[in-house]
């Protein structure tokens, strides 16, 4: 089959932790879960008028004829994870996901998709953490008003085989992060918003005032949590442009279980807050402990 060329939106979703999973489930129900999941994705793929063009391990490639739908297409995918059916051997949430996009030129050969696009939606799910969309300017700028609306600038990088650096944006979907991304752009002081946090005997808010907490075994810490598998210095929460961000930097990693209902298993990586929840240090939440530690964002 000959060359051809096209302009489309490319979309890459890993699924989060893979190595995880398999040493939490075992080869084989965790091969399942994540053929679930894959399988998933490919229905979500063909409803917003994609092509899947491969699936290699834990990742799927897609192609879109917009950028508008590889990024509702994400959306989607996210969210589909919120209560999708698991098999009946796995004991465990479905895992997150990770996800990059492109729009722009490609090459077209023998159902397979090449070219600058490619290597740049590649470049952007390398950087997204769990249940984030990363992009670009030049994606971005194909958004419908809303979609461009609930994109923020959050950093730069570098794309091998392109000069300079480029902008990187996040499509913020979950709504409680478009709350606060909108009102950080109005800058009133009235809507910023605050977070208490407590364990223990402990409380602290944190915010403008006061922007970072640190938690972790050893008494110099802001949140101290007693227990042999937590890190001397474990785990941060940092508060930046409205937005409360926990940064794990442990052995044992960090669990946190957002809305009372997501669960989120952070190793040397980080996630946003969102509403209230509990955040364990060194091992999964299961029931109450008084080591948990409770946080709730207020606006």
């Amino acid at each position: 089959m000959p060359r051809e060329t096209d302009t489309l939106a490319i979309l890459f979703a890993d699924i989060a932790k893979s190595t995880h999973l398999y040493e939490k489930l075992g080869n084989t129900v965790a091969q399942e879960l994540i053929s679930t999941c894959l399988g998933l994705f490919e229905k979500i793929t063909d409803y917003f008028d994609g092509s899947v063009i491969k699936t290699i391990g834990d990742e799927i490639m897609c192609t879109f004829p917009t950028a508008q739908n590889a990024v509702e297409a994400a959306v989607e995918m996210n969210e589909s994870l919120e209560d999708m059916p698991l098999p009946e051997s796995v004991t465990i949430d479905a895992p997150n996901i990770y996800v990059g996009i492109q729009y722009g030129n490609v090459i077209k050969e023998d159902g397979d998709v090449f070219g600058d696009a490619v290597n740049v939606a590649a470049r952007m799910v390398a950087l997204a953490n769990q249940r984030q969309i990363i992009t670009t300017k030049e994606t971005v700028d194909q958004l419908d008003e809303d979609l461009q609306n609930a994109s923020n600038c959050i950093d730069k990088t570098i794309v091998k085989g392109k000069s300079g650096e480029m902008s990187t944006f996040e499509i913020v979907w979950e709504q409680h992060d478009v709350t606060i991304m909108m009102d950080d752009a109005i800058d009133s002081p009235a809507l910023r918003c605050r977070m208490e946090v407590s364990c223990g005997n402990t409380m602290l808010e944190m915010g403008e005032s006061h922007p970072s907490a640190t938690l972790g075994r050893q008494l110099h810490n802001d949140i101290v949590v007693k227990d042999k598998g937590v890190s001397r210095s474990h785990a941060r929460i940092e508060y930046n442009r409205g937005k409360f961000i926990l940064i794990d930097q442990s052995t044992n990693g960090t669990f946190v279980l957002l809305q009372g209902k997501k669960r989120v298993h952070l190793r040397r990586d980080e996630t946003t807050l969102l509403g209230n929840g509990l955040i364990s240090l060194g091992k999964e939440i299961e029931g109450d402990s008084d080591l948990y530690i409770k946080y709730n964002i207020k606006m």
